[in-house]
């Protein structure tokens, strides 16, 4: 496994992150244990969660597999790069209590806790907004953060889902609080959905912040949704997302050229979708979210696959970036 720097920390990071969001809903404990111990014998030491995920009824409980597979020892916390996310409500009562969700101080001071509490940790090593809070100042959340770091519970502070100008405007306000700011974006972004190009990805660089992409298959578009379709089986997309896009000519166009392309080259389509990503400027890692061995065993091999210019135009072709940003239309 190739190792990579997390944005401008020290922290050492697999090219690969784990993405967990199925643990629970789809995979279950015991198999969410061996999925995790595969990525570490495969050497991914990046595991990606979220206090919400669980979903529904059961929200914390992917935090509370990942904490008892922590509880098992053998050095498996001590080895992992530990990021989780805050923002969604983890309130039970209905109607939804108010502070029971966003970036308020006091709901980072909860979330916080619980999510240590769920994990069977001491320390978070990042910690990550899920989305943009529109309605709380970034100076609040700032000394909240700050608070955490100097207790001792949380190590570096990543983003999820923000524009190019919120992590400025994140960032300069950390700037000039003296904190030391965002070290990493979360972001969609796949051959299908480039639109993180124009403004996301290059504020991220220009601030030393990682890049980590989501949904890297797009929702199983980038997975063989054709070939799939024509065994008979469904495209897998927990929101029928890539089903549904399939239903555009266009979309059906460009990704029946996808796989054609890879044919011709013996390639899979979600192991290139993967080593597509890893060619991009700026990503850290992108992250998979494997329901079995079988899946992890196959995004561990894009990590081996070398992608020529050739190759590489092609894909250009098929699924153009959304084109220069527009600082180049500057006289």
């Amino acid at each position: 496994m190739k190792y990579t720097q997390l944005g401008r920390t020290g922290l050492k990071v697999s090219r690969l992150v784990l993405g967990t969001m199925n643990f629970g809903p789809q995979t279950d404990e015991a198999n969410s244990h061996a999925i995790m111990d595969a990525a570490h014998e495969a050497g991914i030491n990046f595991f990606d969660t979220a206090n919400v995920y669980g979903w529904g009824e059961n929200k914390g409980r992917t935090e509370e597999i990942i904490g008892s597979w922590f509880a098992q020892g053998g050095g498996r916390r001590e080895k992992t790069v530990l990021a989780t996310k805050v923002y969604g409500n983890m309130g039970t009562d209905s109607p939804v209590w108010p502070n029971d969700d966003l970036l308020s101080a006091v709901n980072i001071r909860r979330a916080v806790d619980a999510s240590l509490k769920r994990l069977r940790t001491d320390h978070i090593d990042l910690y990550q907004f899920h989305h943009v809070d529109r309605a709380t100042p970034w100076e609040e959340i700032w000394q909240a953060m700050d608070v955490l770091v100097q207790q001792g519970k949380i190590l570096y502070v990543g983003s999820s889902n923000h524009a190019g100008w919120h992590i400025a405007k994140a960032n300069e306000t950390a700037r000039r609080r003296g904190s030391y700011g965002l070290v990493s974006e979360q972001c969609l972004y796949n051959l299908a959905e480039r639109r993180a190009e124009m403004e996301v990805i290059p504020a991220a660089r220009d601030y030393g912040l990682g890049v980590i992409p989501w949904s890297p298959l797009h929702g199983g578009l980038l997975g063989g949704a054709i070939r799939k379709e024509r065994e008979g089986g469904a495209a897998r997309s927990s929101s029928g997302r890539s089903a549904d896009a399939l239903n555009s000519s266009t979309v059906r166009g460009q990704v029946q050229a996808y796989e054609d392309l890879l044919d011709k080259h013996g390639l899979e389509p979600g192991e290139t979708a993967l080593a597509w990503l890893l060619t991009r400027p700026g990503v850290t890692g992108p992250i998979v979210g494997p329901r079995t061995a079988d899946q992890l065993a196959s995004a561990v091999r894009a990590t081996e696959l070398t992608l020529d210019d050739e190759l590489l135009r092609s894909l250009d072709e098929i699924f153009p970036g959304p084109g220069p940003s527009p600082e180049a239309f500057a006289w």
